[in-house]
């Protein structure tokens, strides 16, 4: 995709020409142009001179986007301070024009050589009106330009309105200079220069309301930008020298100091200070950080001195990134402004015809020429194709610039669309409604706590097994005393072993530990009930003894269960999709609160699943890892965790950084406000030009509108919009009790697991330890059609999860040839 920067855009319209011209360019497949930002994505091979020449035909201007440029602030306001210009002198010029021409009815002092001087009175008129059209000569030159390239725009509308007006009180002046005096002095009323003059002024007011308004909706933007470190103290020769920070290097050494910003994405090399991240997670709590931990662009150090390694300099950093993603979201289109974008595209013509209808009208009806051209010209400065096409790119502006803030990077318009519709959201376990890390939840010691404690923290700092790092982790964070251990044995899908203080410890599974000592019966049921709560019971002995049993488990993200309750009372049913067993998967699930759990899936099967229910609603899937990425590009609505995989972060349509499940529930909240004040939006600018047009065409109970009022209403339209979108800078996001309260959607899910995997039983006889279950599991994942074997040497089955048909005398014969005894299948 390349970016362009536009030139001599003012309305809706434009937009639309732009876009038609450039789509005809042969090599483009999608185009994206934003009024807001002046702008434009092509998506394609289309050759950059072609591209360029096609807007250039098109009565505007275009260049490439380069890479320094768009390094820069993109959204600076440079518009406001001309339009400011323009307005002041407009309004002064103007002001004095008033006086001449309405002095008078006010009962304003005069000067004497012009009281009975209508034709000297009308030459000033014509000369400070003509001032004031000079000085708003760009609606002219770009109304020009359109008219000559075979279209029009808003700025056509307001050239013409009041070139009219100017043109017809020029030859009322010609003909009042050969009229007698009373004839001059009757005839002094029908001069319209105010009105010429005064059009493009409450044009220029509401442009400049609108400038000002638009420059608001990209404030969070503008804040983002800014946070980015200009310089950087990098270490060269062993000496400190400041550059700027766009020339640092990746592998540059650079030091940070207190209250100083981090210029690159890096590592810790020396020292160890506290970082604010909350530029790049909405979290302002400083988090510590020692050599060897990572920083990122634009964290603040809040305390000590580090050196840090650049490992991502310039655009490659996360800060650029987010910048970034957040830019092309707020300038690409929502689906929801098709609608405005096929209006306009007819609007300003079907207007022109309007008036020139309004016209004819009123002179047929045998009304004066003077009434009919100001019908007409109120009908042409009173439409407003600016609001429809500002009513969508405000509000997706300030949403995306409210979810930035809080760490929610929307990668298109279309995905905050999506994200206020959505029905379903299913969610991966691991990482996502879990934390992803095991950690102990339970201890249950035959005889001391304390005995068992020591022997288990001891032995598994010795394993590599995230469950046993779990128990070695447990014990570093609870000051448990470890001794040395020797002979240490790691006996593979059973557990480890090793000599401490003259005793055999060992440490592991169910299956090993109870064919090596006596378990008893009330043990043995706390391990059951246990179990089916998704905990992974973990069993010690000393010598001969049990000392006890310890569980692991991934325990649930400590805003799971709020967030996952917020997303049901607001009419979203909550699916949670596994790889793990189906005990385990459940266990979880009733803890998180979801309606459903969908278990003992493959990542192919996740994909197929969120097929499924996207025929149903409007789905959404929410991953952190590699698996999840095919099933975040298949769902209407991806969304990723932060701290997941950069697969997964590039598979989906939104990025949580704080990688938080509450901020779900708050994105949908978020969009639901956005769309909602799109529909206001769109509205107001369809509604406003449904009820003034047909006022301004004089047709309705016989109210007669002047021009000037026609103008500053258009002015007020686009001003109108561009506030109701900043209103949305006040959402609150986790304030449940704002929330749009919807009822959840009927899903089918009797079929959806039966349709993608199948589920069949295998009875084996002759297993008796872990190296059976191991055994047997490979002999069956090694058949084609046999995704998932799990194996129990206790119950004598393996269950087997298929993705086609296999034959029983293959599973049969692959039993049998690892010495074991097949029985059944089912």
């Amino acid at each position: 995709m390349k970016e362009y920067q536009i030139t001599g855009m003012s309305c809706a319209s434009c937009q639309a020409h732009v876009t038609k011209a450039v789509e005809q360019v042969a090599g483009v497949t999608s185009v994206n142009v934003s009024l807001l930002s002046n702008s434009m994505q092509v998506e394609g091979n289309a050759d950059e001179k072609a591209v360029i020449a096609a807007v250039k035909d098109a009565g505007y201007g275009a260049s490439l986007k380069g890479k320094q440029q768009s390094q820069q602030d993109p959204y600076e306001d440079r518009e406001t301070p001309e339009l400011l210009k323009r307005l002041k002198y407009s309004i002064g010029f103007l002001t004095v024009l008033m006086y001449f021409s309405m002095g008078h009815m006010l009962s304003l002092p005069v000067p004497s050589f012009l009281e009975h001087n209508p034709v000297g009175n009308g030459i000033i008129q014509m000369t400070l009106a003509m001032i004031v059209l000079m000085i708003n000569r760009k609606f002219f030159v770009s109304g020009w330009k359109a008219l000559r390239h075979g279209s029009s725009n808003m700025d056509t509308l307001v050239a013409l309105g009041s070139g009219i007006s100017f043109i017809y009180s020029f030859l009322v002046l010609l003909q009042m200079s050969g009229m007698e005096h009373e004839g001059a002095m009757a005839a002094v009323h029908s001069l319209y220069f105010e009105t010429a003059a005064m059009i493009p002024s409450l044009i220029t007011v509401g442009k400049t309301m609108e400038s000002l308004s638009k420059g608001k909706t990209t404030s969070a933007l503008r804040q983002l930008i800014s946070l980015a470190p200009k310089t950087a103290v990098v270490l060269r020769d062993g000496q400190e020298v400041t550059v700027d920070a766009d020339q640092l290097q990746v592998n540059d050494l650079f030091v940070v100091r207190a209250g100083e910003s981090v210029a690159a994405d890096g590592v810790i090399v020396q020292g160890s200070a506290g970082f604010d991240e909350s530029s790049l997670t909405g979290e302002s709590v400083p988090v510590d950080k020692q050599a060897g931990d990572s920083v990122m662009a634009t964290s603040i150090n809040t305390s000590g001195h580090v050196v840090v390694k650049a490992q991502k300099v310039g655009k490659d950093t996360g800060f650029s990134r987010i910048i970034e993603l957040v830019a092309q979201a707020s300038d690409s289109k929502a689906p929801i402004a098709r609608i405005a974008d096929r209006v306009s595209g007819i609007f300003v013509p079907s207007i022109i015809l309007i008036a020139t209808v309004v016209l004819a009208g009123w002179l047929t009806a045998g009304a004066p020429l003077e009434n009919a051209l100001t019908h007409a010209v109120t009908v042409l400065v009173v439409a407003c194709p600016c609001a429809l096409g500002l009513a969508t790119p405000t509000a997706i502006m300030v949403g995306n610039g409210v979810a930035a803030k809080h760490g929610i990077l929307f990668k298109n318009a279309e995905a905050l669309e999506n994200a206020g519709r959505m029905e379903i959201c299913v969610m991966d376990k691991t990482g996502t409604i879990t934390q992803g890390v095991m950690h102990v939840t339970d201890i249950t010691a035959v005889s001391q706590k304390k005995e068992l404690l020591t022997y288990a923290v001891s032995l598994e700092k010795k394993s590599s097994h995230p469950v046993g790092q779990a128990v070695a982790q447990y014990g570093q964070e609870n000051g448990v005393s470890v001794m040395d251990g020797t002979d240490v044995t790691v006996e593979n899908g059973r557990g480890i072993h090793a000599r401490m203080d003259g005793h055999l410890i060992r440490g592991g599974n169910l299956s090993w530990i109870g064919e090596l000592c006596r378990i008893d019966s009330d043990v043995k049921a706390d391990i059951e009930e246990k179990s089916s709560q998704g905990k992974t019971p973990l069993l010690f002995m000393k010598d001969d003894a049990l000392l006890g049993v310890i569980y692991v488990a991934d325990v649930i993200r400590e805003d799971s269960a709020s967030a996952i309750e917020r997303l049901k009372r607001m009419g979203i049913v909550t699916v949670m999709c596994s790889g793990d067993r189906k005990a385990t998967a459940e266990a979880i699930g009733r803890q998180a609160g979801v309606d459903h759990v969908i278990a003992e899936m493959l990542p192919e099967d996740k994909q197929q699943v969120i097929d499924a229910l996207g025929s149903q609603g409007v789905t959404a899937m929410v991953g952190d890892g590699i698996n999840d990425a095919p099933s975040l590009v298949s769902a209407q609505i991806g969304i990723a965790i932060g701290a997941g995989t950069d697969v997964a972060i590039d598979s989906a349509d939104i990025v949580l950084m704080n990688s938080r499940l509450s901020d779900i529930p708050a994105l949908v909240h978020l969009s639901r406000k956005v769309l909602r004040n799109i529909h206001e939006n769109l509205f107001w600018a369809f509604a406003y030009n449904a009820l003034l047009i047909p006022v301004a065409a004089g047709v309705v109970a016989g109210i007669h509108m002047n021009p000037m009022f026609g103008a500053a209403a258009m002015s007020l339209s686009s001003f109108t919009v561009c506030m109701n979108a900043l209103r949305l800078n006040r959402c609150r996001l986790y304030e449940e009790k704002k929330d749009m309260i919807r009822k959840q959607k009927s899903v089918d899910f009797s079929d959806i697991r039966r349709k993608h995997t199948m589920k069949k039983t295998v009875k084996i006889e002759g297993m008796m330890c872990g190296h059976c279950e191991m055994s047997v599991r490979k002999a069956l994942e090694a058949i084609d059609g046999i995704e998932q074997a799990v194996v129990s040497a206790q119950k004598g089955t393996a269950e087997c999860t298929m993705s086609k048909d296999v034959n029983a005398d293959v599973i049969r014969k692959a039993i049998e040839d690892r010495d074991f005894t097949f029985v059944s299948i089912d």
